[in-house]
């Protein structure tokens, strides 16, 4: 894998003056079809890792190991720029360092922390928290420690628009900028306002989850600092929902032949596990 030509080309975007929208990818054939389609960039979510690894909604019960075995998957098997959320780092400021080190090994080409008290505490009643700024900078020095490669992205995440305000939020921002993360994700923001008032007071690139209504202008976004901005995770939505529409219709009696039409061809399959290069090696090493 050459994950340096990889982090790279996600440098170039954080580097340029557009916004992209990644797409969401969760094995090895999303991540080389959102390869094929066009995408520049592959987003590997923490709560998507715990619906496909473990059938578990995002309550941080999936381990670093078990996230970083399928990043490492994904990446073996596309040539996408894949950033993933990292969540909190899976634990305090030395396991950030941990967290760093396996996931470049596993080839992200960006990975975010963020600064949200997880997992969820004893009598939190689910109700989302800030760490303390100073715990929040300790983290991102960690999480720069730990890496090895100057090419990996390592991005600042922080839910305080909705959990601070816009005010908490600029004052995250700078400190995480000044620390030396390479750029924020901004998370749960809803208006223009917000990211013009954020965008204003930092000098860094600017990475924004579930960019919709108002904030669904990449023009805009691309104007005031945002370089990524999310879209939500539909096609492992849309997977699941195929599954199992499917396994209930052959439940229900219905004909394998009367679900083709539902079914991805012979020549998308052949073309999505690299059926081409394997019947070229057959060729050349078993002929």
């Amino acid at each position: 894998m050459n994950l340096t030509e990889r982090r790279e080309n996600y440098r170039a975007i954080l580097a340029g003056d557009k916004c992209v929208h990644p797409g969401s990818v969760f094995d090895p054939i999303s991540a080389r079809a959102a390869q094929d389609v066009g995408f520049e960039i592959g987003m590997f979510a923490g709560s998507i890792a715990s619906g496909t690894v473990l059938g578990a909604p995002d309550l941080i019960v999936l381990t670093l190991s078990e996230f970083a075995q399928q990043i490492h998957r994904i990446c073996r098997a596309s040539t996408i720029s894949l950033m993933v959320d990292a969540d909190h780092g899976y634990g305090n400021a030395l396991n950030v360092r941990r967290t760093v080190e396996e996931l470049e090994s596993a080839g992200v080409s960006c990975l975010t922390i963020e600064d949200t008290l997880l997992p969820l505490s004893f009598g939190a009643g689910g109700e989302g928290a800030l760490i303390s700024l100073d715990e929040g900078i300790g983290k991102m020095k960690a999480a720069l420690s730990g890496r090895q490669d100057p090419s990996l992205v390592v991005a600042g995440r922080t839910s305080a628009l909705r959990v601070g305000g816009v005010e908490e939020a600029i004052r995250r921002v700078k400190a995480y900028q000044d620390v030396g993360v390479d750029a924020v994700f901004l998370a749960g923001a809803q208006t223009r306002a917000e990211i013009e008032a954020v965008n204003a007071e930092a000098k860094i690139p600017l990475l924004l989850g579930g960019a919709g209504g108002e904030l669904a202008d990449l023009e805009f976004l691309g104007a005031n600092g945002v370089r990524v901005a999310l879209q939500g995770h539909l096609p492992f939505q849309a997977a699941v929902k195929a599954v199992y529409d499917t396994l209930k219709a052959l439940r229900d009696g219905v004909a394998p032949a009367d679900l083709r039409d539902s079914l991805a061809s012979a020549e998308l399959m052949g073309q999505l596990t690299r059926r081409g290069d394997y019947d070229q090696w057959i060729a050349d090493y078993l002929k």
